[in-house]
């Protein structure tokens, strides 16, 4: 049984370092990517909050299929290029996105969302997932949860990499 807390009124650098200490923690021994991805995608939900989506896309030839998540049902299948997920998937660089409605060719899987955090997740030179987060906040998602969500897709992503 695991039991990760983050800290209340914590700094955000502190939250983003002990969610990844926290995935590093629950991921540590298992090789089954989904159940890895399923775990971290409840530790992200419980770790930061005002989110509507938090979950992974896994890449799957030359585009994504859903993978485990918290929030409402989604899309299944997103071509690379399309939307924010599948821009991050082809272009291998995150995408925060402050306004989604003002994005090209966003896919609205929730009416909700506003604002959109997309990091890949890369293995062996090559993107083998993304981790999306979704607020219902405009500009909710900052530099800072950049690189907080960027350092955890590095720390997990071999435990992801199936």
């Amino acid at each position: 049984m695991f039991d990760f807390s983050p800290g209340a009124d914590a700094p955000k650098s502190e939250i983003h370092r002990d969610l990844r200490e926290a995935a590093l923690a629950i991921t540590a021994g298992e090789s089954d990517a989904v159940a890895n991805m399923a775990n971290v995608a409840a530790l992200i939900w419980q770790f930061l909050p005002d989110l509507n989506w938090a979950g992974f896309y896994r890449a799957i030839g030359d585009e994504l299929v859903l993978g485990p998540f918290v929030g409402k049902p989604a899309c299944i299948r997103i071509p690379f290029g399309r939307g924010v997920c599948g821009t991050a998937a082809a272009t291998g660089q995150t995408q925060l996105v402050p306004d989604v409605h003002a994005f090209p060719g966003h896919i609205a899987c929730d009416g909700a969302s506003a604002s959109e955090l997309v990091v890949p997740v890369v293995a062996d030179a090559r993107v083998v997932a993304v981790i999306d987060l979704d607020s219902p906040t405009p500009a909710r998602f900052d530099e800072e949860d950049a690189a907080g969500i960027e350092a955890l897709a590095a720390a997990i992503a071999a435990a992801i990499a199936g």
